[in-house]
């Protein structure tokens, strides 16, 4: 019940809109028991033989401006009604989004991408069915009903009474019927997210479909999990089949026991022939109500079904949450350390224990290691991604979780394994961790990645699209952009994960020239698989086990002949 109440609050920006098209339905609403009554009182004076062509005319002007201004009034409805709807959407669904780039790595990592979507999307659009179209429909029809039962009762309170015998039944039915269907219609909306995340993979991954010929196979799973959400819709809706028709059979059998008695007394006469036939005319307009709140109720339940997959989002805490006690305006010089540090996704699977190093400014620092080390997970914790269980890193002796998450990565610049791309240009691409940039200032970060020669080479140079994911371009280029556009950002800390790992030997040498000419600058540190990488680096951290097994420079643990010696002799073999 707290959903409904949550949402109107959201809605203050949006209530005048609001009040004008709600207000408008209450005049259309009163509007529409003109007409019996204007009818009524023809019928008593043609009864009575004192219609005349005046009065005849007066009572159509009448009905007529009736009929026009509920128009006017109706169209002020539907406009504001689905302005306050669409503004609020739009809000709500970037709220959603903003409140998704607050929430942490493991929460992302926890969803799929198209589940997210279907919240930030298929759910926030359904607030419009609500406020657009179920709430005024709500409001409608309760004052038509409240309207006629007062007219009712002025006309014949016995046949008034018979007339809401089905009210209470209809009601009790809507309150098991809605029961029934709250949990049905969020099963609704957890499927479809689920077949959003299908959708969403099947689409980023259909390269890998097509080149292993899992067409037939992929189509299938899609089909049947089409059905089978399908199948889910039906059984909600097989309730709303059962619901409806009982609730017009309700009000039907008023209305045969207002005819029937109603019948009676007009031939006593005790109830004249104006009377019952205005009777019978509010009676459409009170019944007609009635079924309408029942087809409501599915709108709201499934409008319902769906904020409350919002207000999860909304309401879930970030795991890294903001303590700043530092200014935002906080520049590093870059010293960076780690003080026995802890961490672990599962409680009983650790992936780090007691690293402790510093990386003083300027120094590069290498973290070496077999696969599933360690090596990314510590450079997430730089970042803070995560948060550490145990342990503190500090950034110019400043405990990163005092520092405004955004002031703390404004200090950082990072080049990923896994290099992400936006669908723009390459300049926007390079100039992206940036406020603004120049093209010349581009060019130049461009030409110290090794990436200029070929950008020139493109139809476009550096105004060429790249496709989604930057599809259009090798994993070597794609890398040199990031690369790029980590020197461009120009901060106190630069970190490369594997950041030649896609590059050819020729290219990784040009790569590896830039960042020795960056690493006087700002500190760098470089995971490598590739250990020519790291040899001119000032301190090398072999991790092993989730622990730092050996340290020191290239000579040094060289003449140790350890898990470095090994590394390296196993890579000069390969050659």
């Amino acid at each position: 019940m707290n959903l409904p109440f949550r949402f109107f609050k959201m809605m203050r920006p949006y209530r005048g809109a609001l009040t004008l098209g709600i207000s408008g339905l209450v005049i259309a609403s009163l509007l529409s028991l003109v007409t019996p009554a204007i009818v009524r009182q023809l019928t008593a004076r043609l009864v009575a033989g004192t219609a005349d062509t005046s009065a005849i005319l007066t009572f159509s002007g009448i009905l007529a401006g009736a009929y026009l201004l509920r128009g006017v009034c109706r169209y002020l409805s539907m406009y504001y009604n689905h302005v306050a709807a669409w503004r609020f959407v739009g809000d709500l669904t970037a709220r959603v989004y903003d409140k998704l780039q607050t929430l942490s790595i493991r929460f992302h990592s926890e969803q799929t991408t198209g589940e997210l979507m279907s919240r930030a999307v298929n759910d926030t659009r359904s607030m419009e069915v609500l406020l657009a179209h179920a709430l005024p429909d709500l409001v409608s029809n309760l004052l038509v009903v409240l309207g006629v039962a007062v007219m009712v009762f002025f006309i014949n309170p016995l046949l008034a009474a018979l007339t809401l015998i089905p009210v209470p039944l209809v009601l009790l039915m809507g309150k098991y019927f809605s029961k029934r269907v709250t949990p049905l219609f969020r099963h609704n909306n957890v499927v479809l997210g689920e077949l959003s995340g299908l959708l969403q993979d099947n689409l980023s991954g259909m390269k890998e479909i097509q080149a292993f010929g899992k067409e037939g196979a992929e189509s299938r799973k899609f089909r049947d999990f089409c059905h089978y959400y399908s199948g889910v819709n039906i059984r909600a809706n097989k309730a709303n089949a059962f619901f409806q028709p009982t609730v017009e059979l309700l009000t039907s059998l008023g209305t045969v026991a207002v005819l029937g008695i109603g019948g009676v007394m007009a031939l006593r006469g005790s109830l004249s022939t104006a009377d019952i036939v205005g009777f019978f005319m509010y009676l459409g307009l009170f019944y007609q109500p009635l079924t309408v709140l029942a087809r409501l109720v599915e709108d709201v339940q499934s409008s319902f079904a769906g904020g409350v997959r919002v207000l999860e989002i909304l309401d879930t805490e970030p795991d890294v949450p903001e303590a700043a006690t530092v200014d935002s305006s906080f520049t590093a010089q870059g010293e960076l350390t780690f003080e026995c540090v802890d961490f672990h996704y599962q409680q009983e699977e650790p992936v780090l224990a007691d690293i402790s190093f510093t990386a003083a400014p300027g120094q590069m620092v290498a973290l070496v290691g077999a696969t599933g080390v360690g090596k990314t997970t510590l450079v997430s914790l730089i970042e803070r991604f995560y948060d550490p269980v145990a342990g503190k890193i500090s950034l110019d002796s400043i405990d990163i979780k005092n520092l405004p998450v955004a002031a703390l990565r404004s200090q950082l610049s990072i080049v990923l394994q896994d290099v992400f791309l936006f669908n723009g240009t390459v300049a926007d691409n390079i100039a992206y961790g940036v406020g603004s940039a120049s093209r010349g200032e581009i060019e130049a970060a461009a030409k110290t990645a090794y990436a200029d020669g070929f950008i020139r080479e493109m139809p476009q140079g550096y105004d060429t699209r790249v496709g989604e994911r930057g599809a259009r371009l090798s994993g070597g280029q794609k890398q040199r952009i990031a690369i790029a556009r980590a020197v461009l950002r120009d901060t106190p800390v630069l970190i490369l994960d594997e950041a030649t790992s896609a590059v050819d030997t020729e290219t990784e040498a040009q790569i590896q020239k830039a960042i020795e000419n960056l690493a006087g600058s700002r500190t760098v540190l470089v995971i490598a698989h590739r250990l020519s990488t790291v040899r001119k680096a000032d301190l090398i951290l072999v991790l092993e086990n989730g622990r730092v097994a050996e340290r020191g420079r290239h000579e040094e643990l060289l003449a140790l002949g350890g898990i470095y010696a090994k590394l390296c002799q196993t890579q000069d073999n390969m050659i």
